[in-house]
């Protein structure tokens, strides 16, 4: 058995159909520069308050990817949790995240393949109880035992 999982890490063993987990976030200014600069998509819409206000958005918003980045730190750090793989992940937007929006991200057990270790979980970010973005991601959890 390996026991150097970090404390929170839920091995497939122990993964159940429903179990869920989340975070949330306030997206600021700061973050949306950060992930511009990261992943050199500059598009004024995230970034210029005069472009923006002249788009359907109306003003600024986040980038989707930085919304969708927030599925990635639950699944990452709570559920599964450390030693994760991430294998694929379907999205769609439903609406904007502005600078000052607060996003709760939510991963949920939907199927657990324990042979292939591969789990199903739906995915979603909220913004005020208004659902953002949703999708379904498929992982690779890690296991109590040796391969």
């Amino acid at each position: 058995m390996l026991d150097n999982f970090p404390r929170g890490t839920i091995c497939i063993e122990d993964l159940e159909i429903g179990m869920s987990r989340h975070l949330t976030k306030e997206v600021t200014d700061r973050d949306i520069e950060l992930f511009a600069e990261v992943s050199t998509d500059r598009n004024p819409v995230h970034l210029d308050d005069d472009y923006a206000m002249d788009t359907i958005f109306e003003g600024r918003i986040a980038h989707g990817m930085l919304t969708a980045g927030l599925i990635s730190a639950v699944i990452g750090e709570q559920l599964p949790g450390h030693g994760t793989i991430y294998m694929g992940q379907e999205l769609k937007f439903l609406g904007p995240v502005r600078p000052g929006d607060v996003v709760r991200a939510e991963v949920t057990v939907l199927t657990i393949d324990y042979g292939k270790r591969r789990v199903t979980l739906a995915t979603q970010c909220t913004v005020g109880g208004k659902p953002v973005l949703k999708g379904e991601a498929t992982v690779l959890a890690p296991s109590k035992k040796f391969d």
